[in-house]
C-alpha cells in the first residue's frame, strides 16, 4: 500500500504541532520517523490513523483520499497502528487479544493465531496468560502480534523498542526485516541503529516540520545528529 501525506497540518487549540508535513511510503517499504521528543512523531501517527483529526492537508492510501476517514474505516483498509503503550486488553489471554483482532477483520481465527507465533513464539507459551500479567517486552509482541492479525497493508508504530531488553528489540527488527516487501511499514523509532537496520529511508521532524529525509544510506549519526538523541 502507498501512503501519501501531503502539507499536513494539525493543531492542539491554538498551538501548531504540524507543519505542512509531506513525504510518501511506498508500497512494501519502510520508512522511519526521526527526531527528538516533541518534535510532533507521535502527533503525526495518530493523524494518519485516524485517532487526531487535521487541520489541513491530505492523506491518501493507495491514491484513495481518507483525510476524514474515521480510524476504523482506516483499520478496515488496511491500516494497523500500534501506539505507545501498546494498548493490549489486559484483562484477556493472549490467545484472546489476537482472536479478537483476526475476528474483527474476517480471518480464521485459528489460522491467525498459528501465524503469530511462528513470528513471536512466547506468545504460543503464555497463550491461556492474561495479556496484563506480560513482561513488558511480551506484551509489546503482543500488541504487534495484535496488528499483524489484521493482514494490515500499512503498519504504523510508535517505538516498539522503548523500555525493551536488547533480545527482544533484535526479534523486532528481524519481524520487520521478514514482513518488509510484503507491506509498507511506517516507524517511529528513536534509536538510529534500530531504524537504520530495518528502514529504506527516512524523514526528520524538528517542531512540527519535516526538517531532513533520505534513504536508509544517508541514515548517518553526523547528519541527524543535531536533530534528535543517538
Amino acid at each position: 500500500m502507498k501512503l501519501t501525506v501531503a502539507g499536513l497540518d494539525q493543531h492542539y487549540g491554538s498551538a501548531q504541532a504540524l507543519r505542512g508535513v509531506s513525504f510518501e511510503v511506498e508500497p512494501g517499504q519502510c520508512l522511519a520517523v526521526l527526531g527528538r521528543n516533541g518534535a510532533g512523531k507521535s502527533t503525526l501517527l495518530k493523524c494518519l490513523a485516524g485517532v487526531l483529526p487535521v487541520t489541513r492537508g491530505r492523506i491518501a492510501l493507495d491514491g484513495l483520499d481518507v483525510t476524514r476517514a474515521a480510524n476504523h474505516r482506516r483499520s478496515l483498509a488496511g491500516v494497523a497502528y500500534v501506539p505507545q503503550g501498546r494498548e493490549i486488553f489486559a484483562e484477556l489471554t493472549v490467545r484472546e487479544n489476537v482472536l479478537v483482532a483476526a475476528r474483527a477483520h474476517g480471518r480464521p481465527t485459528q489460522a491467525a493465531f498459528d501465524e503469530m507465533v511462528a513470528l513471536f513464539p512466547v506468545l504460543g507459551e503464555m497463550a491461556e496468560r492474561r495479556g496484563g500479567a506480560l513482561s513488558g517486552g511480551q506484551q509489546q509482541q503482543l500488541a504487534l502480534a495484535r496488528a499483524l492479525a489484521t493482514k494490515p497493508k500499512l503498519l504504523i508504530l510508535d517505538e516498539p523498542t522503548e523500555g525493551i531488553q536488547p533480545s527482544i528489540v533484535q526479534l523486532i527488527e528481524d519481524v520487520l526485516k521478514r514482513l518488509k516487501g510484503a507491506l509498507s511499514i511506517l516507524l517511529v523509532e528513536q534509536y538510529l541503529d534500530f531504524a537504520a537496520a530495518v528502514a529504506d529511508g527516512f524523514v526528520v521532524l524538528s517542531r512540527g516540520q519535516v526538517v531532513d529525509q533520505g534513504p536508509q544510506s544517508a541514515m548517518s549519526r553526523e547528519r541527524l545528529s543535531r536533530f534528535m538523541s543517538v
